[in-house]
């Protein structure tokens, strides 16, 4: 097998034999349930029923109240929110594998196509070196992409999309003078 038919058999390999990515879980629709998602000193952000946006870590975590601490302390009763939503963090290790697999299949595969004789003995402690170089690396870019944002809770009879919004704005080129107006739902 040539190194272009390598090349290829390996990067099917790797796509075939990645993992899938996990589903996220529902967010919980009773406040009760928060403790299963939550606990205190996580990071968070309330959504309250005006749809103000409020950032802070859990103080208390009860039954039916959360209490934030960020500019003060804040006490949002259940029939007060509407989402709370949470960053949860990534994985290093996926960051690892990935330079791992450009670091060293990469590397090592250039050196195959391009070696010749005596020189392919090489490649193998090339390649070797190039991928802890590339783990590290990816290690490095990881830690530095915050994770994603979760909704934790969303209150019962909200639906999953934003809400109604008007905009109004004016218009003014050369041809025309006006007001823009805008409905998203």
């Amino acid at each position: 097998m040539g190194p272009g038919k390598t090349a290829i058999a390996l990067a099917a390999a790797c796509v075939l034999l990645a993992p899938a990515r996990a589903a996220a879980q529902e967010p919980v629709r009773d406040f009760s349930q928060l403790n299963t998602r939550l606990a205190p000193g996580d990071t968070i952000w309330v959504t309250d029923a005006q749809g103000r946006e409020v950032k802070g870590r859990i103080a208390a975590l009860g039954a039916d109240v959360i209490t934030l601490e960020g500019r003060g302390l804040r006490t949002f009763a259940s029939p007060d929110v509407t989402t709370i939503t949470v960053r949860r963090g990534d994985s290093l290790g996926n960051g690892a594998l990935i330079g791992l697999a450009v670091g060293g299949l990469g590397t090592g595969l250039a050196c195959l196509a391009t070696a010749e004789g005596q020189d392919k003995e090489w490649c193998a402690l090339v390649a070797v070196v190039y991928a802890g170089i590339g783990s590290a690396i990816g290690v490095g870019i990881d830690a530095l992409i915050p994770g994603r944002k979760l909704v934790a809770y969303r209150a019962p009879g909200i639906a999953g999309k934003p809400p109604a919004r008007l905009s109004i704005g004016p218009v003014i080129t050369p041809r025309a003078k006006g007001v823009a107006l805008s409905f998203a739902f």
